[in-house]
């Protein structure tokens, strides 16, 4: 029902790109990447615009997942009722907003969801209330880790139940880190650490929203992050090159 929270149960590394409305997403979503994630704070697209590319990944293997702008009940309402299988959430810093969004996440009596019936490629269930259940157990779940407060706070967020994946907004945490883009910066690496180690004690994995320049995903990965976005327009374009250079 939700392929990437099953990697992430068993210790493997989930890796996506980004989706957009203009995204051919019947191949990306058929492509090899576990989800597409949908942007919607920092693009001039609005949450309900998506329905389409959602629908469009209906029965292909990726998930897709949405960040919404901020956390809020009704922004998170939008994007599940698209049928996201993933919710982004920006800049959780405290233990209130983190059970906030996983109260707005999860129908009751888990949360305080509202119902707009059933939405987004779950399955058939016996009744209503299985439906409900099932989703509330398989939703993805992903508060961003992006300023020194939620550093300072990042146990206490993690006491949260319902929280799948802790997301490092990279250039955010680095700027509130006061290294501004400077990711291989010994005071940001030992962040990350920080983070990773937060994490493993409870059973979170840790995710990086993109992998900053000047560190490789093997280095990330070495630290125990395990959910990452990739650029696929280079792959893409290479694999044409490649496919016209073995015709000529």
């Amino acid at each position: 029902m939700n392929a990437v929270k099953d990697m992430l149960k068993s210790g493997e590394t989930a890796i996506g790109t980004d989706g957009s409305i203009t995204s051919d997403v019947r191949f990306l979503a058929n492509s090899g990447f576990d989800f597409l994630l949908f942007d919607t704070q920092h693009s001039p697209v609005e949450i309900k615009a998506l329905q389409p590319q959602l629908a469009a990944m209906r029965g292909r293997t990726a998930i897709p997942i949405i960040r919404v702008g901020e956390n809020r009940q009704d922004q998170i309402c939008y994007a599940l009722d698209q049928g996201a299988k993933g919710i982004i959430v920006p800049m959780v810093n405290t233990k209130e907003e983190a059970e906030n969004m996983v109260a707005w996440c999860k129908y009751p009596f888990a949360g305080v969801r509202s119902s707009a019936g059933p939405r987004g490629e779950w399955g058939e269930f016996k009744s209503y209330r299985e439906y409900m259940d099932i989703v509330n157990e398989q939703l993805l779940i992903i508060p961003m880790i992006e300023t020194a407060e939620a550093l300072e706070s990042i146990d206490e967020i993690l006491s949260v139940p319902g929280i799948d994946v802790l997301l490092v907004g990279p250039s955010d945490l680095s700027i509130n880190l006061d290294v501004a883009l400077d990711y291989p910066n010994p005071k940001y690496l030992a962040a990350l650490d920080k983070i990773a180690a937060a994490c493993e004690k409870v059973g979170v994995a840790p995710g990086m929203y993109f992998v900053p320049p000047g560190i490789e995903p093997s280095e990330l990965i070495a630290k125990g992050f395990r959910f990452f976005t990739l650029p696929w327009g280079g792959w893409a374009s290479q694999g044409i090159s490649d496919g016209l250079a073995g015709i000529r």
